[in-house]
């Protein structure tokens, strides 16, 4: 089955508002009082809402035990994924399974991960019918005005409760460092905001402050740790070197030359690059562990990023850039086992091999270079990737007979017709 944005938007709302009542009433039960839950000041838990949107989003051809795996694989790689940002941004802790068995670091444990995969079929074999069947009684019109504005006023809440928790280790220092502007009344107003989330944030959770040290710049060294700079510069050479690998590996095994790219412009995939600046981000605390953890973990998180990125290919351009279903052990075509096993190789000679290599190069630029030379990368990336998008979109657009109504519509035409788009896209299939 397929959903539209507004139905999406729609489930993603209810399972933020069940979710926020599961965690709320469970919480209440424990500390025997009424605990706002949710990482916004709304009764909303954002994090099932997003798992159950990508769950119905990509769980349409299956059934059964694959239907229970992909659900776990989802929901366990988004609550370990939230559990490591969370404790990056906030530098606290807010769950911990470190007293359940078989679990990793506290982030996610085996228990927990297959409760999840149970609550995720039962999102998509029953909950969306009965959600959906609520939404279609409302008024086409009522419908759409009451997912965009419930969208529009969390998504207002969670901008406003991270910018106040992201401050809540530097906040006495940003008081004073921009006294001289702040007027008495808004320092007045955010000191009751700063205190209403983080008194709320700190009755609700179990937070645990980490102790680990930051990785500052160390003075004169561009991009040391794995901040901002360091992850920018990784995801411009993973995009690159995953072009490259892709290319060669296409040559060995079909025996032609094909485009691997992503984009318009340049040997470069945006799969590949996100991936590497993912797993640099993730796995980067993991980097000294054994081979076998880093081979799991690659082919774990691999699969479920490679599955996540054709789903959203295929509903933002219509297209299908790769099919794996003649592939043994595949699942929907967007995976199959040996790719992402494949995944788990490049994990442990990235993180083992390459990424020291790398990263020691990146710190050897010079600090003003080395960040002039990042924004100028990054811009480009950006650039090239909205170029692309609008490329991809007038293609499928020409495919279906609508001619060119704009300026903009024109050029593309006329620079990236079917030929050009064929060639930097040659598996590209529209659905």
């Amino acid at each position: 089955m397929t959903y539209s944005g507004t139905q999406l938007l729609w489930l993603f709302l209810c399972y933020s508002f069940l979710g926020w009542v599961l965690e709320t009433a469970t919480a209440a039960v424990r500390k025997k009082r009424f605990v706002n839950r949710g990482m916004v000041n709304g009764p909303f838990c954002v994090i099932y809402g997003i798992a159950a949107a990508l769950i119905t989003a990509t769980t349409g051809e299956l059934h059964g035990f694959w239907l229970f795996l992909d659900c776990v694989i989802l929901a366990t790689v988004i609550e370990w994924v939230a559990g490591h940002l969370i404790e990056r941004w906030y530098r606290e802790r807010w769950w911990n399974y470190e007293n359940i068995r078989w679990n990793l670091d506290g982030y996610i444990s085996l228990p927990t991960s297959l409760f999840w995969g149970a609550l995720g079929v039962l999102v998509a074999r029953f909950g969306n019918r009965l959600l959906l069947s609520l939404f279609g009684m409302l008024p086409s019109l009522l419908g759409r005005l009451t997912v965009f504005i419930l969208t529009g006023l969390i998504a207002v809440d969670i901008i406003a409760t991270a910018a106040v928790l992201s401050g809540r280790s530097r906040r006495e220092e940003q008081w004073k460092a921009t006294d001289r502007w702040l007027t008495s009344i808004s320092r007045h107003l955010g000191d009751k905001i700063y205190g209403w989330v983080n008194r709320r944030i700190e009755k609700a959770y179990v937070v645990t402050r980490t102790e680990k040290k930051r990785e500052a710049e160390a003075e004169g060294v561009f991009a040391a740790g794995c901040g901002f700079y360091k992850l920018v510069m990784l995801f411009i050479v993973g995009a690159f070197l995953g072009d490259i690998t892709e290319t060669i590996f296409c040559r060995i095994t079909a025996g032609y030359w094909m485009s691997r790219s992503s984009v318009v412009w340049g040997p470069f995939s945006i799969v590949w690059g996100l991936a590497i600046a993912a797993a640099t981000a993730l796995l980067y605390r993991y980097r000294n562990r054994s081979d076998g953890f880093l081979f799991f973990a690659g082919t774990f998180l691999g699969g479920a990023y490679e599955y996540l990125c054709s789903v959203f290919t295929e509903i933002v351009f219509g297209t299908v850039f790769w099919d794996y279903s003649k592939i043994p052990f595949n699942l929907g075509g967007r995976i199959n086992l040996l790719y992402c096993f494949f995944w788990g190789i490049a994990a442990v000679i990235w993180l083992k091999i390459l990424y020291p290599f790398i990263s020691g190069w990146i710190e050897k630029i010079p600090m003003c270079i080395g960040k002039i030379l990042t924004w100028v990368l990054l811009i480009f990336m950006i650039v090239n990737m909205a170029v692309s998008a609008l490329a991809l979109a007038r293609m499928d657009a020409r495919a279906s007979g609508i001619p060119a109504e704009n300026v903009l519509e024109e050029w593309l035409d006329s620079s990236y017709n079917d030929d050009v788009m064929n060639r930097i896209y040659p598996n590209a299939k529209r659905k």
